[in-house]
């Protein structure tokens, strides 16, 4: 009986400690392992703990004086700001304008104070179509560095076996032959920059590519440059990435901008029907290219209609005015017809994988663009984009043909490589 007795206290004794050696274990391995991927049966007691922490954490800031830890101060954020464009100066930069110039002179004066004189190390290389909006280009010819112009009539793409099972025509407004077009305007890019780089004999660090209709409201800041991953605008997904602007290295800029001689390559993954954005994603993912997605100051200036309101795949126009990052979303100098709460009310009703933009930050303002621009949206533009860019598009709209013809022998005169037609004849087809 006492034995029976003692035995059955040395279990409970021992039971006891087990109880409370396996709680010491898993408070002490939730504890060391917040920023680990904890293991899945720890998973629940990890995040009950986590988020414990975290809620006093939180309280404990808002009472106290003192910035947390985690947030870095202003002056700091601004330092380390400064310092990334420093390197930035050091460093080789290709700048990659592509798409035809129909409203470059509203775009264009934004890419060069937003873009290449805040990087005026930086190459600029251009790859347009020729058309009658391409006298506009002349802009460029005050660019800090021009290394490659290409202004080029458009040849037709013979669409091979491949590309119809890859690519779909759907939401493309000329089909598949659209979609190649545009994917050799910004392949264009890669194979002009690595041919430059061969003929003199260096390699660039970074690649940026934009649209030339691409408007910009504030400039493209350092913080964008991230090594060994393919930066992209957020929002005007369409199932897959938004493709309107990139940054990055030379290798991913390599895989991202290979847009037509990447399609055997998803042909071989078994990709079907693709728009442009989920092709341009799947050119990422096949390669594992990491990518990251963070808001971008520009938008499309579009001359295209869209039913107003937007509806669930529709596509909102940003107003011009709008002060937020626009992220590339489609836009146009107009009288607001949507801000606040209508904002929200058309927005939540969008798909979020399809043409949506972000909106909840209130910077967002919405235009009526089911027709054409409005009557006085010049004088919308100039108070929005202020005197300079003002100047610009007043300068461009009044010059004549000589004047045209001079600016562009400026231009071919400053840039190392020039491939376009004579001056005279983009002059006079504009």
């Amino acid at each position: 009986m006492y034995v029976t007795r003692k035995i059955s206290d040395v279990d409970h004794r021992f039971f006891f400690f087990l109880i409370i050696l396996s709680l010491s274990l898993l408070l002490l391995v939730s504890f060391s392992s917040l920023s680990l991927d904890p293991l899945p049966t720890l998973a629940p007691l990890r995040n009950l703990i986590y988020t414990h922490t975290l809620t006093v954490t939180t309280e404990e800031v808002e009472l106290s004086d003192s910035n947390p830890r985690d947030v870095i101060p202003a002056e700091e954020m601004e330092n380390q700001r400064r310092k990334k464009r420093g390197e930035l100066v050091n460093s080789t930069i290709a700048v990659c304008l592509v798409g035809g110039a129909r409203r470059f002179e509203l775009t264009g004066p934004s890419i060069m104070e937003k873009i290449l004189r805040v990087y005026p190390n930086a190459d600029l290389f251009l790859n347009s179509p020729l058309d009658e909006n391409s006298f506009k280009l002349r802009l460029l010819k005050d660019a800090p560095r021009l290394a490659w112009v290409r202004i080029f009539e458009p040849m037709p793409i013979n669409e091979t076996e491949p590309m119809i099972r890859v690519l779909t025509p759907m939401n493309s407004p000329n089909g598949i032959k659209g979609l190649l077009q545009y994917f050799n305007l910004v392949e264009g890019c890669i194979t002009m920059i690595k041919a430059y780089q061969n003929e003199n004999n260096f390699t660039y660090d970074w690649i940026v590519r934009t649209r030339v209709d691409g408007y910009w409201n504030d400039p493209l800041d350092p913080e964008y440059f991230i090594p060994g991953q393919y930066l992209v605008p957020p929002g005007s997904s369409y199932g897959g990435l938004n493709d309107r602007f990139g940054l990055g290295d030379l290798n991913t800029s390599t895989i991202a901008l290979s847009r037509l001689s990447l399609i055997p390559d998803l042909d071989s993954a078994g990709l079907t029907r693709l728009n442009s954005e989920s092709a341009f994603k799947a050119q990422l993912t096949t390669h594992r290219v990491p990518y990251v997605a963070k808001p971008l100051p520009f938008c499309i200036m579009t001359d295209r209609t869209y039913d107003f309101p937007p509806s669930n795949y529709g596509v909102p126009v940003a107003a011009l005015s709008s002060s937020g990052p626009l992220n590339g979303a489609k836009c146009r100098p107009c009288t607001v017809a949507c801000s606040g709460s209508c904002v929200a009310e058309v927005m939540g009703k969008l798909n979020r994988g399809w043409s949506w933009t972000e909106w909840e930050n209130g910077t967002l303002e919405l235009c009526d663009a089911h027709g054409e621009w409005e009557e006085g949206w010049e004088k919308i533009f100039d108070e929005t984009a202020g005197e300079k860019l003002a100047r610009a598009r007043k300068r461009v709209g009044g010059s004549d043909s000589r004047t045209c013809v001079e600016e562009f022998e400026k231009m071919r005169r400053v840039t190392v490589k020039w491939e376009a037609p004579a001056s005279e004849q983009i002059c006079m087809l504009g």
